[in-house]
């Protein structure tokens, strides 16, 4: 990766934006690919870019319960199936309920069928012990206020060399066309967020990255495992490979949006435990829970607790 591959943004969904909304390479007829988990952002900018061109848009459905073969099963079928697929969408790590798919080998898949991705990782990047070649991707998008830990406003897309070509300029930017930040141009931005981007990563590589990401599984487990015994679907699999730190459950059987709420302000007007209902997913809504690096283990054990006496 070299400088001239990446342009800073303010935060993973304007570079998701502008990677998706400026590709090129659409005709009439052609289809775009998201999945029921991919982020609400993504999805509704890849409808916007079908409507433009005179795509039509296909959704896929990530299995539940996952595994990793599955994944890739599903993936494959789609990309065997759909005609003139052209671009797709793709999680790393999904903000609903924090599985972690196969990229590399998804995005090897696509490549063999002439597809274009998109690899959304702006909640690995910080969280997961990866490097950018790794996904071997042609375009990514990448935040750094969330695990990076960087400020409010900060995030970059990421274009492969020799790709730039088949992203448009943001609103026909002419000043600088063959130059990758001609595909963000967000005015007069808060440089301080950018300016403080440095030490970020420096106190990121101070604690190292396969550090962070194993602290972040040990929380998961640590209540995951303490209410393997209830009636809860735990929406991230035991698989290392498929999640870090955030994993969503959904009581079994309430699947609306206001079940979930309820759960959601139980928890936290009870028990002062911070979680959010996550809604989108092809088999109901669910509640994610997202411990940081700062959070203990009493404070996971709390909610473990708070699960078991939960009676809504």
């Amino acid at each position: 990766m070299t400088k001239e591959e990446i342009a800073f943004t303010r935060g993973g969904t304007e570079a998701l934006q502008n990677l998706i909304t400026g590709y090129r390479g659409l005709t009439p007829g052609d289809a775009v690919m998201f999945a029921d988990l991919d982020f609400h952002s993504g999805q509704s900018a890849l409808k916007w870019l079908a409507a433009r061109h005179g795509a039509r848009v296909e959704r896929l459905v990530i299995p539940e319960p996952a595994t990793r073969q599955a994944v890739l099963d599903t993936y494959a079928a789609a990309l065997s199936k759909t005609p003139r697929l052209k671009l797709l969408l793709l999680s790393h790590l999904n903000n609903l309920t924090g599985l972690v798919v196969p990229v590399r080998e998804i995005v090897a898949m696509a490549r063999e069928k002439g597809v274009d991705v998109i690899v959304d990782a702006a909640h690995s990047w910080g969280h997961l012990d990866f490097t950018l070649p790794a996904l071997d991707a042609d375009f990514g998008v990448f935040s750094l206020h969330k695990w990076m830990g960087a400020p409010l406003g900060s995030g970059f897309l990421y274009i492969r060399e020799g790709r730039l070509p088949d992203i448009d300029p943001v609103f026909g930017d002419e000043s600088q066309r063959a130059d990758i930040r001609s595909r963000v141009h967000s005015g007069t931005m808060d440089v301080a967020p950018i300016l403080s981007v440095g030490a970020a990563l420096d106190f990121h590589e101070t604690l190292g990255a396969d550090v962070k990401e194993a602290r972040l599984r040990h929380l998961r487990d640590r209540w995951v495992h303490q209410v393997s015994d209830l009636p809860i679907e735990i929406l991230t699999p035991e698989d290392p490979s498929m999640y870090g730190g955030m994993t969503a459950f959904r009581l079994t059987g309430r699947t609306s949006e206001a079940d979930n709420t309820a759960i959601v302000d139980h928890l936290y007007n009870r028990h002062r435990i911070f979680t959010v209902r996550r809604g989108g997913l092809a088999k109901g809504d669910c509640v994610r829970v997202t411990p940081a690096l700062f959070t203990s283990a009493a404070d996971v054990d709390r909610l473990a607790a708070a699960l078991r006496e939960l009676k809504i």
